[in-house]
């Protein structure tokens, strides 16, 4: 077993794992079916293509840079060709699409090695565009970040911090506390069951089945900190 890493950062992400008809949600963290569509789209496969391969990979993912929920009001028109030829407009329902802005995400798939070490290649020479959970949301530099020795725990745990310089600046302490959500095993103490197993992506029929997912933590530590307390001028009334 080996695991491959992705970096997920851009402007904007959005990771649904429930929206429906004029509500587009999402979660606070990527979605096991939109990080295998992202794969699914780097190995080139098409919309109806089988998933059982990829659905043998264990999936979790590390919150580097939570970011901030935003939400945007869609409107949107389509073209209506009429008797006389001309096109009439109309307006379609409007919706309210929500997004994560300005976040970081560490993101891991074990299984085999062979299969490890294909979708590593394709995410770095994609067949079809890479985008974080919508079309509207591409990816921020490189996603690949290689493949690694170890479990899916153990990579979660240990690889260096994400997050922009600037935040890892401002963070105090030589480490740094971060929420991770990933599959369960057994034996696990499930804490929240979500629709997110692709099925199919057809467009006409997507289907999705459930999963179980462990919310968790890890220490990792802060390359930026220095050693250097903050000073603190009301130390001296202390005694």
């Amino acid at each position: 077993m080996s695991v491959v890493a992705l970096r997920l950062a851009g402007p904007l992400q959005s990771w649904g794992a429930g929206s429906r008809f004029t509500r587009r949600g999402t979660e606070r963290f990527p979605t096991k079916s939109g990080v295998l569509g992202l794969v699914a789209a780097a190995l080139g496969l098409h919309r109806g293509a089988p998933l059982d391969e990829l659905n043998t990979l264990r999936f979790g993912v590390r919150i580097d840079q939570p970011g901030t929920l935003l939400r945007d009001f869609h409107t949107a028109h389509k073209p209506e060709r009429q008797k006389n030829g001309e096109l009439k407009w109309t307006a379609l329902p409007l919706s309210h699409r929500y997004y994560v802005a300005d976040a970081v995400y560490l993101a891991c798939l074990e299984g085999a090695t062979d299969l490890v070490e294909r979708v590593d290649t394709a995410v770095r020479r994609p067949a079809f565009p890479l985008y974080l959970g919508r079309r509207s949301c591409p990816s921020a530099g490189p996603v690949a970040l290689g493949v690694l020795d170890g479990d899916l725990d153990t990579v979660l745990a240990t690889y260096p911090w994400l997050a922009a310089d600037r935040l890892q600046r401002r963070r105090r302490g030589a480490t740094v506390r971060l929420a991770t959500v990933r599959d369960a095993r057994e034996g696990d103490t499930v804490v929240e069951t979500i629709r997110d197993v692709p099925i199919s992506y057809d467009p006409n029929y997507r289907r999705y089945g459930w999963r179980r997912v462990v919310h968790d933590w890890v220490e990792v530590p802060n390359p930026a900190w220095s050693g250097e307390e903050e000073h603190d001028p009301m130390s001296v009334l202390e005694g």
